[in-house]
């Protein structure tokens, strides 16, 4: 993954884990509590700092950028080549199979071949309202289109329309749903 440095932005390292597993967790809400088998958010957090530390899954710190000041991760965004998908999510599927005996998932392709997926963005409550999360996606973007890609996408829950406000205000468009475990999401594409 080239990275374009903006202020502030830096990709993440695998030592980043502990800070950036709960921004995982916030952003992925109900979904990373279905996939660790779990009602409580925090049970979630071994199973997103164990994939964050690996390479080439979908959870990786290869594939995320932080927004940091000294060493507080404030944000973080995680998005990769949508073709990669399938590869990504078979060791993360294997092992909430094989550990958290998550077998009977019904989840769709979140995304495909001739998109950046965004998986996940988030900003610690504490910092939200600052601009973090657009500096975050800004970055994704410029990076996305230095490596050639032409679409970026992603889900956001239909529970969130102030998410899906700020992604249509950003040049956004619907292009269908997705079912992820329990809930249905709305799919986003906007070019680069």
């Amino acid at each position: 993954m080239k990275t374009l440095q903006i202020a502030n932005i830096r990709p993440a390292r695998p030592e980043d884990f502990k800070q950036v597993a709960p921004l995982i967790v916030q952003a992925m809400e109900d979904l990373a509590c279905t996939f660790a088998n779990t009602h409580t958010p925090e049970k979630a957090y071994p199973l997103f700092e164990y994939f964050f530390q690996k390479k080439a899954n979908q959870y990786s710190f290869e594939h995320t950028l932080v927004f940091a000041e000294q060493n507080e991760i404030m944000g973080s965004i995680t998005f990769y080549d949508g073709k990669l998908l399938p590869q990504y999510r078979a060791p993360f599927l294997q092992h909430i199979a094989e550990t958290y005996k998550v077998t009977d998932l019904v989840i769709d392709d979140e995304t495909n071949a001739g998109e950046v997926y965004i998986d996940t963005l988030s900003v610690a409550p504490q910092h939200q309202g600052k601009g973090i999360g657009k500096k975050l996606l800004a970055a994704a973007i410029k990076q996305a289109r230095a490596e050639g890609h032409e679409k970026i996408g992603l889900l956001v829950d239909f529970k969130n329309p102030n998410a899906k406000k700020l992604y249509l205000g950003l040049g956004f468009k619907s292009i269908g749903t997705k079912k992820l475990g329990n809930s249905i999401y709305e799919h986003l594409q906007r070019n680069l």
